[in-house]
């Protein structure tokens, strides 16, 4: 019999009860449940609300049914609905009308804001470790290849050189800014509900102030209808992760162009890799594919829930029962591709010849000869167009830029010089570029050197 049976004098049909029932997906908030009872009756002692060996007895039972629980020795059944009715069902059977007094002065809508709020702090630190680990991954890779010269890209044509360490250093950046947007979103899910009640609180002389200490949070509540109703930090956090599922997705863009055999930058070691069923020469980059993939379904978790919350008026709907699903779904997605990202990076083999190879078009090198125009104060504009002019120039005559004489690129840009001719070298060309920020070895060197130390 369900616990707010005593109104109804039918019981639940049973394709509702199977339609109402989240214990196949909540279960795993057990622990929280469990933690935030355990705050909830030594408050209810604290103020005299209930005895203090009541109290004392609850919190036994409660430490006994999580041992069950974890040991594969507790029964679920949909009709109790959820975790918080299977706990509080077997104190009661356990404990008798004692038991029952767990639930004095709160509610589910409460609970279950209280539970997912503990579950999600815990949640919101492990990925920002994993994230670390991941950054850590990155930048071992980089400074294990600190000279490594390759094309970069705009449009996904080959723009300048650039280091391979500076490449991988965009990605630790990004993924600092999901780890500092993550550490921010812990902040708003780090305030306390319980005592809010159903909506309006609670006649019983509760102590929010002692549960928010005992449970670590910065604060309660401020307004219980808000308390029970929002789901702001749930979508500000999926919104978070789809926003690093877009930046490794676009790792892994890279990855799996610089493993093909027209780039063929970089190999991926075969653990993190698959075959084909026909092709027998095939290695296929399946762990960044896939990675790529999962994106959409972690952007179609966030749109769920924000299109799950858009109509709802105050206070509590059962609507909001679906909001773990689709946080469940995003973390364990987000958890699973960081597992494997970290490692996959680690083990990738660099072809720096390759690299530097294809980063030697004399072509990528049209900028400084720009750019040492504007160092003889010729305007920019004037320096581009006349540089343009030199490649149509080029290309009319089926000559590469590095193969001009003097005389030959004086016929386009009257004020060259011998100093012209020696910029065709991709090496020299990013050794150029020590501005704070740019692709320069010292300066890759000082941020790989930072970011060693940052994330120690």
């Amino acid at each position: 019999m369900a616990l707010w049976s005593g109104r109804f004098s039918a019981g639940t049909q049973k394709d509702l009860a199977k339609l109402s029932e989240s214990i196949s997906f909540d279960r795993r908030l057990y622990a929280c449940d469990i933690a935030g009872s355990k705050a909830h009756v030594t408050m209810l002692a604290a103020r005299g609300i209930i005895p203090e060996k009541t109290a004392a007895d609850i919190c036994a039972e409660l430490d006994e049914i999580q041992k069950k629980i974890e040991q594969g020795n507790f029964k679920f059944d949909i009709a109790l609905e959820d975790i918080h009715m299977h706990i509080e069902t077997a104190l009661i059977e356990k404990l008798g009308a004692e038991g029952a007094r767990v639930h004095s002065g709160r509610s589910r809508n409460d609970q279950v804001a209280l539970d997912i709020r503990l579950y999600l702090r815990d949640a919101v630190d492990g990925i920002i470790a994993k994230i670390r680990a991941f950054q850590r991954s990155l930048v071992d890779k980089a400074a294990e290849n600190p000279r490594a010269v390759m094309p970069g890209f705009t449009h996904l044509q080959h723009a300048q050189p650039i280091l391979f360490a500076h490449h991988l250093l965009a990605y630790v950046e990004m993924l600092d800014r999901d780890a500092e947007r993550l550490a921010d979103c812990r902040r708003r899910i780090n305030v306390m509900p319980l005592g809010s009640g159903a909506l309006a609180g609670s006649t019983l002389p509760l102590d929010r102030e002692m549960v928010t200490r005992l449970l670590g949070f910065e604060r309660p509540t401020r307004n219980s209808m808000d308390a029970v109703a929002d789901r702001d930090f749930a979508i500000e956090l999926l919104s978070d992760l789809a926003i690093m599922a877009m930046h490794i997705s676009r790792l892994s863009e890279d990855i799996i162009l610089w493993c093909s055999q027209e780039f063929n930058f970089i190999e991926l070691a075969d653990e993190f890799c698959t075959g084909s069923s026909l092709m027998p020469q095939k290695k296929n980059p399946d762990a960044a594919e896939l990675s790529r993939g999962k994106t959409a379904r972690i952007y179609g978790d966030l749109v769920a829930l924000l299109t799950l919350c858009k109509g709802l008026p105050l206070t509590y709907n059962r609507d909001l029962q679906e909001d773990k699903e689709r946080l469940f779904d995003a973390l364990d997605t987000v958890n699973l591709v960081l597992d494997v990202y970290t490692p996959m990076i680690s083990g990738i083999s660099v072809k720096k010849d390759r690299m530097l190879d294809a980063a030697s078009d004399p072509g990528l090198m049209a900028t400084d000869l720009a750019e040492l125009l504007v160092k003889m104060n010729v305007p920019f504009r004037t320096a581009h167009h006349r540089v343009g002019e030199l490649v149509k120039y080029c290309r009319e005559k089926g000559l590469e830029l590095d193969k001009l004489s003097l005389e030959q690129m004086r016929e386009v840009i009257p004020e060259a010089t011998e100093e012209f001719l020696t910029l065709f070298d991709p090496e020299k060309s990013v050794g150029a570029r020590e501005i704070y920020g740019g692709t320069g070895y010292r300066e890759v060197a000082g941020q790989i050197a930072f970011w060693q130390k940052k994330l120690q």
